[in-house]
C-alpha cells in the first residue's frame, strides 16, 4: 500500500476555519438513498464537516483520517465518533455500515484497496459516495483572476492527484454501477479575507510557500481588492459539487 501523502496536517486549523460548509441537500438526498440510517462512515474526515452533515440522518457517523492533526481539529455532535485510521483499513466492523462518503479525498487513496474495504463494511445494497471540487466562482469580474491564481500562479505546485479533482473524478474508477444524483453546488458567503484564508488552505498555496519562501497571497489580494469593494462586504462564492455514487451488491 502506497505511503500516506499527508499534504493538510500542517494546515489543519486554517482547514476548520476556513473550509467551506456542504450543503443540507447533498446530506438529505444521500440519506435518502441509503438502505438503512444507522451508521454512516465519513472517511477521510478532515476538520469533520462532512460528518457534521450526516449526524441529522443516521444514528451513528464514524469519521476516520489517516492525519491526527486533522482528528485533533475536528469537531461534531455527540453521535460521530472520531478517530485516527487510514481510508484502506477503517478498523470498522463488517457490514456495518448503511453508506460511506468520501469527500474531496479520494484521489489521495490507494482505491483497490479502499474499495475492499469498502465492500467489506457496507452492507448489501449499501451506498457509496465520492464528491469532489474544484476552483471557485464569484463573478465575471472577479472569476479570471481566481483562475489564474489556480491554474498559473500555485498550478505548477498542486500534487499530481489533483488532476482527478480538475476532471471532476470522472477518469477514476468505480467498483459498481452508478446511480442517478441530483446536481449540488456548495455555496458561501464570504469577505474578501474570508476568501484569502480559504485560498490560504490548498495544498498549493503551502507549496508555494515552503519552496519559494514568500507568500502568493498578499499580491492577489491587492488585485481582487478594487474588484470586490468594501472589502468587509460578503459575496456569494459557489462551487459546483459532482458526486460519483453507487450500491454495493
Amino acid at each position: 500500500m502506497p505511503e500516506f501523502k499527508d499534504h493538510f496536517s500542517a494546515l489543519a486549523q486554517s482547514y476548520a476555519a476556513f473550509r467551506p460548509r456542504y450543503p443540507d441537500t447533498l446530506f438529505a438526498e444521500l440519506a435518502r438513498l441509503s438502505p438503512g440510517r444507522q451508521c454512516a462512515w465519513d472517511c477521510a474526515t478532515g476538520n469533520g464537516q462532512a460528518a457534521g452533515g450526516l449526524a441529522p440522518w443516521f444514528r451513528e457517523v464514524f469519521a476516520t483520517d489517516a492525519s491526527a492533526a486533522q482528528i485533533a481539529a475536528a469537531a461534531g455532535p455527540a453521535n460521530v465518533h472520531f478517530r485516527v485510521a487510514p481510508a484502506e483499513r477503517s478498523g470498522l466492523p463488517d457490514a456495518a455500515i448503511d453508506l460511506i462518503l468520501v469527500a474531496q479525498a479520494a484521489h489521495w487513496f490507494d482505491l483497490p484497496a479502499f474499495y475492499a474495504e469498502a465492500a467489506r463494511v457496507l452492507r448489501p445494497g449499501g451506498v457509496l459516495a465520492l464528491l469532489t471540487y474544484s476552483g471557485v466562482r464569484i463573478n465575471a469580474r472577479l472569476d479570471p483572476l481566481l483562475r489564474e491564481f489556480h491554474q498559473a500562479t500555485v498550478g505548477p505546485y498542486w500534487p499530481p492527484e489533483r488532476a482527478h479533482v480538475e476532471r471532476d473524478y470522472r477518469d477514476l474508477p468505480f467498483p459498481w454501477a452508478e446511480i442517478p444524483f441530483p446536481a449540488q453546488v456548495m455555496t458561501a458567503r464570504w469577505t474578501l479575507d474570508q476568501l484569502i484564508g480559504y485560498l490560504g488552505t490548498w495544498s498549493a498555496t503551502r507549496a508555494f510557500r515552503e519552496e519559494r519562501g514568500e507568500d502568493p497571497l498578499p499580491g492577489l489580494r491587492a488585485r481582487l481588492l478594487p474588484l470586490w469593494g468594501e472589502p468587509a462586504r460578503p459575496l456569494e462564492v459557489r462551487w459546483p459539487l459532482p458526486v460519483r455514487i453507487g450500491r454495493r451488491p
